[in-house]
């Protein structure tokens, strides 16, 4: 079995890649770990992207699709996998197929931007423990300061209103023309993400149970 998982940021993807990956058993790939973790262990692609990242470059694509292809050809995915964060673009899927990957299923987690907006913007942090709140649905006893250590909390930049509207806005322009892209396929599935996540991996389930005999 194997699985893309599309999504804007904060749509809840990762999560719902995790849940899969414990029920059927099979590894979640997500890109960014795995380019850390080839950095980390000095694979050709890892030394590749060290001199890109330090340099505060992006890594390119042919780095990025060789350090997928060193992730696939391990013995762990060979009953399928779960890629999370990959592909990012239409080239980088094409690049996919070139590969000779076969991809049984395409879950895209719908979530309106005003959603997600609002998911990200209201999550704080306590800086000194690391407890996280959320203004509408976790919110501290006095909405300021940590319950845990009273230290006063913070929004991390990547969550100020500005800053995921622009993540929205590249989301929109370079990722969500891969849906169109699958879609032709039949492959593409959506799953309309749910206010709880339980119920989001229950309909996340059923569309993998439904669609992959």
């Amino acid at each position: 079995m194997k699985i893309i998982f599309l999504g804007a940021p904060g749509a809840g993807k990762g999560t719902q890649a995790e849940k899969v990956s414990e029920r059927y058993n099979i590894p979640a790939i997500s890109t960014g770990a795995i380019i850390r973790e080839a950095i980390k262990t000095g694979t050709e692609m890892g030394l590749a992207a060290k001199a890109y990242t330090e340099s505060g470059a992006l890594v390119p694509d042919e780095v990025v699709i060789g350090i997928i292809k060193e992730r696939l050809a391990k013995d762990d995915c060979n009953n399928g996998f779960i890629l999370d964060g990959f592909p990012r673009t239409v080239p980088q899927a094409e690049a996919l197929d070139t590969m000779g990957v076969t991809i049984d299923m395409v879950i895209s987690i719908e979530v309106p931007d005003e959603t997600i907006v609002t998911r990200m913007s209201g999550r704080r942090v306590c800086a000194n423990c690391g407890a996280s709140y959320h203004t509408e649905f976790k919110p501290s006893k006095d909405g300021k300061t940590c319950d845990s250590c009273g230290s006063e909390l913070s929004i991390r930049r990547d969550d100020a209103p500005e800053v995921v509207l622009s993540r929205l806005e590249t989301y929109h322009e370079q990722t969500e023309p891969l849906k169109a892209y699958y879609e032709k396929t039949g492959k593409l599935k959506l799953v309309v993400g749910q206010v709880e996540v339980a119920d989001t991996t229950r309909l996340t389930f059923e569309t993998i149970d439904g669609g992959i005999s």
